[in-house]
């Protein structure tokens, strides 16, 4: 893995400043601690931080084509680069080395921009062409890699694998969007193409992005999407198609040139993967971190690691200080983010880089198999909505739902307060109420009146409606499925993991993230991904002859833990961050909701924990990243 960084002058041929691309990419060592190099033309730079993973000694960048004239930066992966060489070469190029970055610089030059159609893999690289004056950027389908970008107000582009780079480039704008804001406190994080800043901006998964000097900014061009087809399987030939693909995207994710292990929870996906690996892979290491109490999930990884005879790392998270882990947030990400199992995440990828370098991750089981409870309520919702007409769940049901006792410490299947209120509401309304973090209500009582002013009725919660329409299904489980992939799996998940592994100079891959896998999985029907309440059904069914039926068949655990009793003892210290002076001092929020927030979860009445949670990563954010900036108005 690695970072990239870049200038290209959109007005002339004018100095970009090769000191300037060096701030840049020395912002990115943590991404690439192996080596950097730098390229420069007349209005044009490229630099880089590599991570060595394959042919450590040919691979460094930016790699140049035979003649000079493309070079390119690129971070991630390419998992097929072995199997385009052949046909690569039939068209008549001639490789140096055996890296897979030098497959991108000749499949540029047989297909053009189309050549991200042949890459399997996870990727973000930005490709310079001194013959044709153009740049071009791509992100990988799914959007494991990250690449951000923006214009400075003297007309130059710049680009750059975290917002930390860009943030070293005078002229980048850094007003903070409100639209960005509201859809931090509902989803936990800015979705995709948007940052926190108003004119700084990510490259969408599955999308490019040309330039050309006097071109001006380009319109990023789509080149994947997922599509949900409509698969006819018995069970038995299911399952055993998915072994085989998950077998072939594991040994896809195998090969590198140095130390590789897997992270262990103890859950269903990362088992999978081990049990993969360790079948294709002699020598795995394996790497676990525990939880106090009831979210230990130890003892599982234990029965997978010993049967798979892994070398197994184990470390319990116990001594995490997560109140102040949240205001390390801003600075590894860049921007608030608020799930709070990214703390975890971190631990396990710095107890994993100490003993390799890369990690196979079970990263995206959930979501392509319906392991969310909220996939399965969602289709009992939606059940429920089909028998009755819209008038009256929008109006008897919506004014039960308004009279019955809210009871928010409750367990989900006693709240009949969101089971009404999300009958009532259409398909995609419902859905996003099940992915807020902070729902409407409370988070209208938190914004201050500049910032609800300058959101002009912007609802986060379209977005999903948008997805649903998007996804050209009607089935109610894939649509859900869907949303999950193009919001909650770029934006947060693998987010989450990029930045956690990525701070500590650890390459992630995660097989079930396969596009061909991804894209199987949503074709599959709703009965084999769900059945009789249990979600993975298929999965499950599949990884019978693989693991214990102790891991398979047991209520899933996230990879967190509570905070809500962490916050009551230690309110002292939450209260002195969140009715301290950063908060206020950004004109944000109504400080006396917060102190109301706190009032209300110290009781014991309430738990507040996910909302205090986001508003101490964005106090944290404010202190470390915000000095200086403002609230951009209104579009």
């Amino acid at each position: 893995m690695c970072g990239v960084a870049g200038l290209l002058d959109l007005v002339a041929e004018r100095d970009v400043g090769g000191a300037v691309l060096r701030r840049m990419a020395a912002a990115l060592a943590h991404r690439g601690p192996d080596g950097d190099g730098f390229f420069e033309a007349p209005g044009v730079a490229l630099g880089h931080r590599r991570l060595a993973i394959v042919d450590p000694a040919g691979g460094a960048q930016p790699m140049f084509s035979a003649d000079g004239a493309v070079a390119i930066v690129f971070n991630g992966m390419i998992y097929n680069f072995q199997a385009l060489r052949p046909r690569l070469e039939a068209a008549g190029c001639v490789f140096r080395t055996n890296c897979d970055t030098e497959t991108i610089l000749h499949a540029w030059s047989v297909w053009g921009p189309g050549c991200v159609a042949e890459l399997d893999g996870m990727f973000a690289f930005a490709l310079w062409d001194g013959r044709r004056g153009e740049l071009f950027l791509a992100r990988d389908r799914l959007g494991k890699k990250p690449l951000f970008h923006a214009v400075t107000a003297d007309g130059r582009f710049v680009f750059a694998s975290e917002l930390a780079a860009l943030r070293r480039v005078e002229g980048v704008g850094r007003e903070v969007s409100p639209p960005a804001v509201a859809d931090f406190f509902a989803y936990g994080f800015v979705p995709d193409p948007g940052t926190i800043y108003r004119d700084v901006f990510k490259l969408a998964p599955g999308h490019v992005l040309r330039l050309r000097r006097g071109g001006g900014m380009a319109a990023p061009e789509r080149y994947w999407r997922p599509t949900v087809g409509r698969l006819v399987l018995e069970e038995a030939a299911a399952a055993e198609a998915l072994r085989a693909q998950l077998r072939q995207a594991t040994a896809a994710r195998l090969v590198a040139d140095v130390p590789l292990g897997a992270f262990l929870s103890g859950g269903v996906d990362s088992s999978a993967v081990v049990a993969m690996a360790a079948g294709l892979r002699a020598g795995i290491d394996s790497f676990t971190i525990g939880f106090p109490g009831a979210e230990d999930e130890t003892p599982y990884a234990a029965m997978v690691a010993a049967r798979y005879r892994t070398t197994a790392h184990v470390e319990a998270a116990e001594a995490v200080d997560f109140i102040d882990a949240a205001r390390a947030q801003g600075r590894i990400f860049g921007e608030p983010f608020g799930d709070q199992s990214a703390v975890p995440t971190y631990r396990v990828a710095a107890l994993a880089r100490r003993h390799a370098t890369v990690a196979l991750s079970g990263d995206g089981g959930d979501e392509v198999f319906a392991g969310y409870r909220r996939h399965r309520w969602h289709v009992l919702v939606e059940g429920a909505r089909s028998v009755l007409p819209g008038a009256v769940r929008r109006g008897v049901v919506g004014r039960l739902a308004a009279l019955y006792p809210k009871l928010d410490r409750a367990p989900r299947w006693l709240r009949a307060r969101h089971t009404l209120t999300e009958l009532s509401l259409d398909s995609a309304l419902g859905y996003y109420r099940t992915l807020a973090r902070v729902q409407d209500e409370a988070r209208a009582a938190l914004f201050a009146p500049a910032l609800a002013a300058a959101l002009d009725g912007y609802d986060p919660a379209a977005r999903v409606g948008a997805l649903m329409a998007e996804s050209g299904t009607e089935e109610p489980l894939a649509q859900a499925q869907y949303v999950d992939l193009a919001l909650w799996l770029a934006g947060g998940m693998l987010t989450k993991v990029d930045r956690a592994s990525m701070a500590n100079s650890l390459e992630v891959r995660a097989p079930f993230l396969d596009h061909r896998l991804v894209e199987w999985g949503l074709s599959l029907p709703a009965a084999l991904k769900l059945r009789r309440g249990d979600g993975k059904y298929l999965l499950k069914r599949a990884l019978e002859p693989l693991l214990p039926r102790e891991v398979l068949y047991r209520p899933k655990q996230g990879f967190a833990m509570s905070l809500g009793g962490l916050f009551r003892r230690e309110t002292g210290r939450v209260r002195a961050r969140l009715l301290g002076p950063v908060l206020g001092d950004t004109g944000l929020l109504r400080m006396e909701a917060v102190a109301r927030l706190l009032d209300e979860h110290d009781s014991g009445a309430f738990d507040h924990s996910l909302a205090l949670w986001q508003l101490l990563v964005f106090e944290g954010f404010a202190a470390s990243e915000l000095a200086g900036a403002g609230l951009a108005a209104a579009a």
